[in-house]
C-alpha cells in the first residue's frame, strides 16, 4: 500500500461499501467505475454486486466491449441496457444542463432494475475531483438517490489510478472517458450521424498511437463542420509532423476544417464557453 492517507481513504471506502450489503453499480468500464466494481467485489463479494452498462449512440462500441471483458474477468453479474437520451428533444437541443436529462433517464432505469432485483443501493463512480467541476448530472443523481462512495471516501482520480494499479486493474492508466455528446458545442443539436462521425474520427487518431484524444465538433453558420482536436500536450510535436493522413481521414468523414488545439487535452474544455458567457452576463449586470 502506498501513502498512509491513501490507506485511510481506502479503509473509509471499505466501510461505506460494506454498509450497503448489496449494490447495483452504474458501470461504464472506465477508470472510476471499474475500480468501484472491483472494490465492491472485494468488500461485498461478487454475488452481492450487479454491474449495469448503458448502451446508446453516445457511448462507443469499444467502451462496451471493455466493460464486458472486465466484468467477466471479475466474475460479477453484468447487464447491458439501452438508454434513449438521443430521442429526448431536451437532450438533443444540447443545453448547458444536457447531462441532467441523460443521467435522469439512466438512474431512473437503474433504480427500476435495483427494485426488481431487490438491491437496496445504486452506486456510481463519481470521484472527489468530479464534484468540483460543472456537472448537472449530479442533480439527477441526488433526485434518484444514487450514492457515490468514491467521492464520499475523498478519493481523487489520481488516488483511484494508483489503487487500480495495486488492484491489478488494466484500467489504471486508461484515458479518461466521457460520453460522445461532450464533444459538441453547447446549443448545437446532437445528431446520431455526428456522434458516429466523432467516434470514427477518434478511433482513427488513436490507431496512430495517440492515447488521449478528443475531437470537439462545431457546426459553423454556413453548415460546414469544424473539428478541434485535443491530445496530450506531450504528443503535439509528433502530431504536427504527421498531419496529412489525419486531415485526409477527417475530411473523408465530412469535416471541412481540421484544427489542433495547442493547449492540448483538458477535461470539460467545452465548459470554458459557459464560464466566459457567465462572466459577460455578470459584467453586463454590473456585478
Amino acid at each position: 500500500m502506498a501513502q498512509a492517507h491513501l490507506k485511510r481513504k481506502l479503509n473509509k471506502l471499505k466501510d461505506i461499501i460494506v454498509s450497503y450489503k448489496k449494490a447495483l453499480i452504474a458501470y461504464s468500464g472506465g477508470v472510476d467505475s471499474s475500480f468501484l466494481l472491483k472494490s465492491a467485489c472485494l468488500y461485498l463479494g461478487c454475488d452481492k454486486v450487479l454491474a449495469v452498462t448503458a448502451v446508446s449512440p453516445t457511448y462507443t462500441r469499444k467502451e462496451l466491449e471493455g466493460a464486458k471483458e472486465i466484468a467477466k474477468n471479475l466474475g460479477v453479474g453484468h447487464k447491458s441496457i439501452s438508454t434513449n437520451e438521443v430521442d429526448d428533444p431536451r437532450f438533443k437541443a444540447n443545453p448547458k444542463d444536457r447531462c441532467y436529462y441523460c443521467k435522469s433517464e439512466l438512474f431512473s432505469k437503474l433504480q427500476g432494475i435495483a427494485r426488481k432485483e431487490r438491491i437496496g443501493y445504486v452506486l456510481d463512480g463519481t470521484n472527489a475531483d468530479d464534484i468540483k467541476d460543472y456537472r448537472p448530472g449530479q442533480e439527477a443523481k441526488k433526485e434518484c438517490g444514487v450514492h457515490s462512495p468514491l467521492a464520499e471516501a475523498g478519493l481523487t482520480k489520481e488516488d483511484i489510478r494508483k489503487l487500480s494499479k495495486e488492484f491489478g486493474l488494466k484500467t489504471w492508466d486508461a484515458p479518461q472517458g466521457a460520453c460522445l455528446a461532450s464533444r459538441f458545442a453547447y446549443g448545437q443539436e446532437i445528431a446520431i450521424e455526428d456522434l458516429k462521425r466523432i467516434e470514427k474520427a477518434e478511433e482513427y487518431i488513436r490507431s496512430l498511437g495517440f492515447k488521449m484524444v478528443r475531437v470537439r465538433y462545431y457546426q459553423l453558420p454556413d453548415k460546414t463542420r469544424l473539428a478541434r482536436i485535443e491530445i496530450d500536450t506531450k504528443d503535439i510535436p509528433n502530431f504536427v509532423h504527421r498531419p496529412s493522413s489525419i486531415v485526409h481521414r477527417l475530411k473523408e468523414l465530412g469535416y471541412t476544417y481540421v484544427t489542433l488545439d495547442l493547449e492540448g487535452y483538458r477535461a470539460g474544455s467545452m465548459n470554458l464557453a459557459l464560464a466566459s458567457k457567465e462572466k459577460k452576463l455578470k459584467q453586463a449586470r454590473g456585478e
